[in-house]
């Protein structure tokens, strides 16, 4: 039997290719997507060991949290405790460190870095008057306010040498800085393309914080000394505001870090590649379906001489066997290359990653061969089986087992029942989690009666293919013939139509419940703030509101604070303004008078606490000060506009360090590229600043959401090329099956162009059965999930794209077109001689 499983392996190789095919691109995508993911993900980690070379233990501020201190940030760690930290026995040095965000323009004015990865750090000078964290490759280390010293990297992509000028921005205002030195480092973020800018101590102290105040402090160990007695010795001279982790814990932490962000992108990458194999397992079943309906009179033969239906079953799981090993050795290489071709890839956008090697994990290799191997050996099974059930007899008698009525009865129940409680299960979710497992449950039932559904759907294409004569009836007649065939070929498509089809619906839904969401929120022409999206500098309303074409500013700035022994965040508004610049709809009170103790707030948090008009609300200021707020104003929030807000002349007095999280500004003009150009003159054209008007704010949205769409409907892709192999391996199949038939057709009439056209047009109804399907139950889905998506986007309404959804149908037309062409073509070229004598 192992023998004769070889054989036909063997005598089908080109019957077979195409299942291999679609094996081998799943398994590719697997594989691809665990080199690339465990590529980054190692890069990242020993590029972050690196950072902490120097690093034994470190000090950190130590926010008590709850009912304990006040609610704003930790406290920073000061000049005398890191004295304190160095005096310590085993201790070799101390390094201390305070940061944050510098964006730093090139020499034509635009951003470098990678935005959040801009960053700016001190310069500690230690033992030698020198930081071991950056050493020098030219230049020296910056002294005084106005000098900086770059990273090698940044230097050299944008030209900056010792001694030039450097427009750098931290808050907002522009600071000219000369460049006193350029350093390496090790630092994941710099290697990651973003940017590094050094400061002397006291300068970085005065940007970032306080003067004398560190954010950490970094110790070095002495020869011989291990960073747990280190630790251990630090933790006695430690307050209790501080506490102190080893190099190891941070690294380690980092590392966790890393490698569960990585999961993330693995699991969502798995997903499609899950997809793309589960539509192979339709085109490996319809392949083994058909092979073995082919040599139904063999394996009749080979049970009359012995042969049991168990060793029928287990020749059948050998092919099975031999196909998924090749496909998932093949699908490894190749996926080994789409790793390492992601990796390029991001390189050529202008993003990079830390050096390292490619790594190919042990696990990957493994989960290339059996994820090949147990998919076709699984979709495989139940085309044996049902071979062998066969009696030897009746298989004799007849080249194809016919479905019997009974088989298709269950067939239909069981669909209608899965298609009915997935539907049910999908109507009724409450989270995303029962929706996708309904929306999984609807598509499996649906498959299993898409032979039931096939013959209506097929029929109504009727009026059109007689406009094709002949060859159009035999197309329709050949496509309904065998609808188990036909749903398994069309289900293929199916699947990733639906996918593409209700990604669109609720992508174009949630864009215009955006743009409802800005234009209706926001009276302000313009809303100003970092591209970092850090915290601007007060001096930036300042200019803005001297601005002669401005009208009227207010800053959006946040505080935490307790109310009624919970964490809140207070939202700081200019009380006088805020009227002009937004149009909040309230249930309860209003706008006006927002000033001293008075605050509204979103009809979510007052609902959840309880709130009314009128209610007194104890506070606790960042300051630890309290005080008793009255609730003035009760509006609908959305994602734009909710919170706590309190007048900032009230709120400014108990921060410790005022800043803008962003502006909103009102002019004469109201909103052009004119007025943008002015506003952007008066902040000194600064690149680290962006000026937004509502269009830009939803269309910086709707980028994102087309970014990660298009990236969805590449890797949908994967599932439309599987589809497109089905189709084709399908036509092949068929193509062979009807030699006889063929062969007399040509005999009695029907020319070469007529068998083309006629297969041709059987692959344009099942694709287009396919398309049609997956386009209903794309909008289906689309249409479900705003129900959930409305809870959270009070705006949100279902837009059904009627232009990408035809587009869809002509992509479903073009699959059949293509598939076509190779059957069509050897269907036109068999010899009618040949044909007919064919068994």
């Amino acid at each position: 039997m192992f023998r004769t499983a070889l054989r036909n392996v063997l005598a089908h190789k080109a019957r077979l290719l195409m299942t291999v095919l679609a094996v081998m691109l799943g398994v590719a995508f697997v594989s691809g997507t665990l080199v690339f993911t465990s590529t980054i993900s190692d890069a990242y980690q020993k590029s972050s060991q690196k950072g902490y070379d120097h690093v034994d233990v470190a000090v950190q501020p130590h926010h008590r949290g709850g009912d304990e201190g006040n609610p704003g940030a930790a406290p920073k760690l000061t000049q005398g405790l890191l004295d304190k930290v160095a005096a310590v026995p085993g201790a070799a040095s101390a390094t201390g460190s305070v940061g944050g965000f510098a964006a730093i323009a090139d020499k034509h004015g635009k951003l470098i870095g990678e935005g959040f990865s801009s960053s700016g750090a001190n310069y500690y000078p230690g033992p030698g008057g020198k930081d071991a964290r950056y050493p020098m490759k030219s230049g020296r280390a910056p002294h005084g306010a106005g000098e900086i010293a770059l990273d090698a990297k940044t230097a050299d992509r944008a030209g900056y040498k010792v001694g030039d000028t450097v427009r750098i921005s931290v808050d907002g205002p522009v600071l000219s800085q000369r460049v006193t030195g350029i350093f390496s480092t090790e630092d994941g973020n710099v290697s990651a393309g973003g940017s590094l800018a050094l400061f002397d101590t006291p300068t970085a102290q005065k940007l970032y914080g306080k003067p004398g105040e560190f954010s950490q402090i970094d110790v070095k160990a002495a020869a011989g000394t291990s960073q747990a007695a280190l630790k251990s010795g630090i933790d006695k001279v430690l307050p209790k505001d501080a506490e102190s982790v080893t190099g190891k814990e941070l690294a380690d932490d980092e590392a966790r870090i890393i490698a569960q962000s990585m999961d993330g992108m693995r699991t969502s990458l798995l997903v499609f590649a899950g997809i793309s194999l589960f539509v192979g397992i339709f085109i490996i079943a319809n392949t083994f379906t058909m092979l073995v309906a082919q040599r139904t009179k063999e394996l009749a033969l080979m049970r009359a001489v012995g042969a049991s239906r168990r060793q029928v079953t287990r020749s059948v799981l050998i092919e099975a066997f031999v196909v998924g090993a090749v496909a998932g050795v093949a699908g490894l290489v190749a996926g080994i290359g789409i790793g390492a071709g992601l990796r390029s890839l991001i390189g050529s956008t202008g993003s990079s990653i830390p050096d390292g090697p490619l790594v190919i994990a042990p696990s990957t290799i493994l989960t290339a061969l059996g994820v090949g191997i147990v998919v076709t050996m699984l979709a495989a099974w139940l085309p044996g089986r049902r071979a062998a059930k066969i009696p030897p007899v009746a298989a004799m008698n007849s080249v194809h087992a016919v479905a019997t009525t009974k088989s298709l009865v269950v067939r239909n129940s069981i669909g209608g029942a899965l298609t009915a409680l997935g539907a049910a299960v999908v109507l009724t979710a409450s989270s995303s989690t029962m929706l996708g497992l309904g929306a999984a449950v609807v598509m499996i039932g649906v498959f299993v009666l898409t032979p039931l559904l096939s013959r209506p759907v097929i029929a109504a294409a009727a009026p059109v293919m007689r406009l094709f004569g002949i060859s159009g009836k035999l197309a329709r007649q050949n496509a309904v013939r065998n609808p188990r065939r036909t749903a398994a070929t069309a289900s293929a498509l199916m699947i990733g139509l639906t996918l593409i089809t209700g990604l669109t619906v609720i992508a174009g839904s949630v864009q215009q419940a955006i743009d409802e969401m800005a234009t209706g929120s926001l009276k302000a022409d313009y809303v100003v703030s970092m591209a970092s999206m850090t915290s601007l500098s007060t001096d930036v309303e300042k200019k803005l509101a001297g601005h002669p074409d401005v009208t009227a500013t207010s800053p959006l700035r946040t505080s935490p604070a307790r109310i009624g022994g919970e964490h809140q965040s207070l939202t700081g508004v200019n009380g006088a303004a805020i009227g002009e610049l937004t149009r909040l709809e309230f249930t309860a009170g209003g706008i006006a008078g927002l000033s001293g103790d008075k605050v509204v707030i979103d009809d979510a948090t007052s609902r959840s606490n309880h709130w009314k008009l009128g209610s007194s609300l104890d506070v606790t200021f960042e300051d630890g000060k309290k005080g008793r707020l009255t609730v003035s104003g009760i509006y609908k929030g959305n994602d734009l506009m909710r919170g706590v807000w309190v007048d900032t002349k009230t709120l400014a007095p108990h921060q410790s360090l005022v800043d803008d999280k962003q502006v909103m500004v009102k002019t004469k003009s109201g909103a052009s590229e004119a007025t943008k150009d002015s506003l952007r003159k008066a902040l000194g054209d600064n690149p680290a600043i962006q000026i937004q008007t509502k269009q830009d704010i939803s269309n910086g949205i709707a980028k994102g959401i087309n970014l990660l769409l298009n990236m969805l409907y590449g890797l949908l892709a994967m599932a439309v090329i599987v589809a497109v192999l089905g189709v084709v391996n399908t036509l092949a199949m068929s193509v062979f099956e009807r030699q006889q038939e063929i062969g007399m057709l040509r005999a009695i009439g029907l020319d070469r162009k007529g068998i083309k056209r006629m297969v041709r047009l059987e692959s344009l109804v099942i694709s287009l059965f396919g398309g049609v399907m997956g386009v209903g139950l794309g909008v289906f889905f689309g249409w479900a999930a705003g129900d959930l998506i409305s809870k959270a986007l009070n705006t949100y309404e279902l837009v059904l794209p009627w232009g990408r959804m035809g587009i869809f149908l002509l992509l479903a037309a073009l699959v059949g077109v293509l598939a076509a062409l190779w059957p069509a073509r050897r269907a036109a070229k068999l010899n009618m001689l040949s044909a007919i004598k064919a068994e």
